[in-house]
């Protein structure tokens, strides 16, 4: 690579490549004085970001580029490959980006040395001016509350904003819970103290709220304090499901919610025997997590393989082999009659099957409840499963009342509007930044693809779309030798995707799951993969 001339104003232009090197739509990693930028060239001009996603650092290059977008492989972050936004999730920070020019048929960068060095680019944002006579009320401490916050100020809101959370942490990266239960509380913050102050934004953490009150346009505290609101955010997420069987209060029987909880599991079960309730995504991921640390691990579940219900039953015998492989013993279509304990701590855990398992430790993992206790007569409309209802912009029936996340039900594009509920942290994440828009009154549909991951063992499996209901899967590569395509059919459609070492597939189909292409039974059937340029 050439330097040029110039460094006015500590600006460097550096010459590239060739303008006929990339053809369009094509990406490429280059080198520039030691760091790694993503150079683009689509729809006829060229870009040059940050080559690492800012949501855990994958690599770019190696994802799914579709029109001015591209989506990390890894758990399907989206930035502008012009801008460097984000304009999808999970993550926070923008990409740097840099100025690109062809000249002569040559491709040259402009770039500031100091900024070079940057991974990542926290959008200009305002904050609090005490003049401004509004704010804005965030209950629960996850993204979609987070998101609202910086959307909020990215938008020129000089109100003030406070987030209530039961949580003894600020917002944290919760999926690293079940997957890493040793995480320092240090390593898995999303943003810091320092980040809050310089933006104006309040974080209470272990206060709750207890009621809301519309007409009055106040919250009541359970420290007995009221704070009133001019726009209020129900984020509160859901909570894990307790057992309901005898001996579910015994010392040693856990559930995992928060950071402390976690711990607890990690230290709790070296070398201990650890049984675990539930064979879905979290008591796969911590019987995973477990397999070496743990004396014995014990999984019980009510279906034939775990994840049969989400992924079917193929994925589900791989998962439960892989993790056979090490150490972990299955009792599958099975469930738990009660908890024995002595001396007040849990002992062994008797089955339905007449099995008794040994037992020093219990967790959970047997779904989870929608935390909207407290909306008890506030006339906020809830569901037959407790779901916060929201339309199309977040809006709850109550004006000035908006939900996101976890805790709600709301309707989802791909699916015609289906009214869904669905846990995922990406999903949170869009509806925080679709909320604070609508409650600038910038009309703001929420029209995020579902995207999700569990690891196992190390290995990633990624999911995008919405399968419940498919009738059939196709697969692609073989799912015994861990690695493989799933789509999942309903009605001759690809509704979702699922896949184990064979990306960016999944994350070019959420794009192109966003973009409104219908992805039909056809072409998944077919030999010929190349719409996917693999």
């Amino acid at each position: 690579m050439n330097e040029d001339l110039t460094a006015e104003q500590g600006e460097v232009t550096a010459l590239l490549c060739q303008e006929d090197e990339l053809q369009d739509g094509q990406m490429r990693e280059v080198e520039v004085e030691g760091q790694k930028v993503l150079l683009v060239r689509t729809e006829g001009r060229y870009g040059a970001v940050g080559s690492r996603c800012t949501h855990y650092n994958a690599p770019l290059v190696k994802g799914a580029l579709v029109g001015n977008r591209v989506r990390c492989p890894f758990h399907g972050a989206c930035f502008n490959v012009m801008t460097g936004d984000i304009e999808e999730f999970p993550g926070l920070d923008c990409l740097p980006s840099y100025k690109v020019k062809v000249e002569d048929g040559n491709v040259y960068i402009s770039f500031n040395r100091k900024a070079l060095k940057l991974s990542r680019r926290v959008k200009e944002m305002s904050s609090r001016e005490p003049e401004v006579n509004h704010s804005t009320l965030l209950i629960g401490g996850g993204p979609a509350a987070l998101l609202c916050a910086e959307t909020l100020r990215r938008n020129s809101y000089q109100g003030r904003i406070v987030m209530v959370t039961k949580d003894a942490l600020p917002p944290f990266d919760k999926p690293k819970l079940s997957k890493a239960l040793n995480s320092e509380s240090s390593q898995i913050l999303l943003r810091s103290e320092d980040f809050f102050k310089q933006y104006g934004i309040e974080v209470w953490t272990q206060k709750e709220v207890v009621s809301v009150e519309p007409v009055d346009k106040v919250v009541r505290l359970s420290d007995g304090t009221v704070q009133p609101y001019d726009q209020l955010l129900i984020s509160t997420g859901c909570r894990a499901r307790s057992l309901g069987c005898p001996g579910q209060h015994l010392k040693g029987v856990k559930l995992l919610q928060t950071h402390q909880d976690a711990q607890d599991i990690h230290n709790s079960c070296q070398g201990q025997r650890a049984v675990i309730i539930g064979a879905s995504f979290i008591g796969m991921e911590v019987a995973s997590y477990l397999s070496n640390k743990a004396a014995s691990v014990a999984m019980v579940g009510t279906t034939q393989y775990p994840f049969e219900r989400s992924l079917g039953p193929e994925i589900g015998k791989m998962a439960m082999h892989m993790l056979e492989e090490n150490n972990v013993k299955f009792y599958m279509k099975d469930r738990v009659l009660e908890i024995r304990g002595e001396d007040g701590k849990v002992k062994e855990v008797v089955l339905e099957s007449g099995a008794v398992l040994q037992a020093d430790v219990v967790v959970a993992g047997i779904g989870v409840v929608p935390n909207s206790d407290f909306l008890m007569g506030s006339q906020v409309q809830t569901d037959s499963r407790k779901a916060v209802v929201v339309d199309e912009f977040m809006k709850t029936n109550v004006p000035d009342i908006y939900g996101a996340g976890d805790v709600t039900s709301f309707p989802l594009p791909i699916r015609g509007g289906q009214r869904v509920q669905i846990g995922h942290w990406q999903m949170a994440h869009s509806h925080g930044r679709a909320a604070a828009l609508n409650m600038l009154n910038k009309p703001t549909k929420m029209d995020s693809v579902p995207f999700f991951w569990t690891v196992l063992l190390g290995k990633s499996i990624r999911y995008a779309g919405f399968g419940e209901g498919y009738t059939e899967i196709i697969f692609k590569g073989k799912v015994e030798e861990g690695k493989f395509l799933a789509f999942y059919i309903k009605e001759q459609v690809v509704v979702a995707a699922a896949s184990l070492m064979f990306d960016p597939a999944v994350s070019l189909i959420a794009e192109l799951m966003s973009s409104g292409h219908q992805i039909t039974k056809t072409q998944a059937q077919s030999e010929d993969l190349s719409w996917l340029k693999l």
